[in-house]
């Protein structure tokens, strides 16, 4: 919260108030849970370069904003299943129109469709672990619909921009194909036939965090390593995966998220619990490697996790 924000907090959480008040489903949240995203908003759009916003500006901004919409949004912000089956059931269709509008192909359309869900739920993560969202990047200022066709629209323009389909970790999943990529990028640090050990410089480092891998990968549900095989190695997109098991390509989203994220915890954990490792050398250990790899930090962890599920997969 800025100065600016600090003064208008007692006129914030009254609108908040109103704003819980206005919704149907207020997913059981509260004032002071929803006053963070709020004041964001207020801040982004009120608050610029130092303006302080009349209190009645203010109360008008907030009043005028969705209630339903933002409580949807920032429920499944907080893992909110229901908000997330919701989510899907009534904006599945917006998704997969504006796909087709930007896309020259129907097949397109299904990649870029899945992307989004991809994109909204966070499969992607920061040098802290934190899942990244463009969830976040909803005010609830406008109907959500619209911002889910504005998300699409600039989507298509980054897969065009990059030339790769915007859902998957890389273009190819194989592991010797990531490592191949990686190579060309570190001058020769990692070859074809780089194991995840090498991938890291000092070898003890890199016995702890392989090690850790192969725990986390050895201590998955059958289910849950026969997802990553499918995603990384059979070259099945999401939607695909999703059929395999029945169940909506959002969905298939989630779980490669979730088990990107019980992956990475469980190595940080054995790296802290049974090698004494600090949060500080977890995170430096990352960084480090994957700038020498011309990566970033998530990508890096990606290759990792392909290694260390291709290891439980061959012994």
């Amino acid at each position: 919260m800025t100065k600016a924000t600090e003064k208008l907090k007692p006129t914030i959480l009254e609108a908040c108030e109103r704003l819980v008040g206005r919704a149907v489903n207020v997913r059981g949240l509260t004032s002071i849970e929803l006053a963070p995203r709020v004041t964001a908003a207020v801040e982004k759009y009120l608050c610029v370069a130092g303006k302080v916003a009349e209190n009645a500006e203010v109360r008008g901004f907030i009043d005028e904003m969705r209630a339903d919409e933002l409580c949807l949004i920032v429920g499944c912000e907080r893992g909110d299943e229901k908000a997330w089956e919701d989510l899907v059931a009534q904006f599945d269709q917006t998704v997969r129109s504006a796909a087709r509008k930007v896309s020259s192909n129907a097949e397109d359309a299904d990649d870029l469709a899945s992307s989004i869900w991809a994109e909204l739920y966070g499969l992607r993560r920061d040098a802290e672990g934190n899942k990244k969202s463009k969830l976040a990047y909803y005010s609830g200022r406008g109907s959500l619909a619209g911002w889910l066709r504005a998300v699409v629209s600039q989507l298509a323009i980054d897969q065009y921009r990059k030339d790769s389909r915007f859902v998957q970790v890389e273009e190819s999943r194989d592991f010797e194909n990531l490592a191949e990529e990686s190579s060309n990028h570190d001058r020769g640090l990692v070859s074809h036939t780089a194991s995840p050990e090498e991938i890291f410089g000092e070898r003890e480092a890199a016995e702890d965090v392989a090690a850790a891998l192969r725990a986390a990968v050895d201590g998955l549900e059958p289910e849950d390593k026969l997802v990553l095989k499918l995603y990384y190695f059979d070259d099945l997109k999401l939607k695909d995966i999703a059929k395999t098991f029945g169940y909506h390509e959002a969905t298939a989203s989630r779980k490669i998220a979730r088990l990107h994220g019980e992956i990475r915890g469980s190595v940080e954990k054995v790296l802290r619990d049974r090698h004494g490792w600090n949060d500080g050398e977890i995170r430096k250990c990352l960084a480090e490697t994957a700038a020498k790899l011309g990566m970033s930090v998530e990508k890096l962890f990606a290759v990792l996790v392909a290694a260390a599920v291709l290891q439980d997969l061959m012994f």
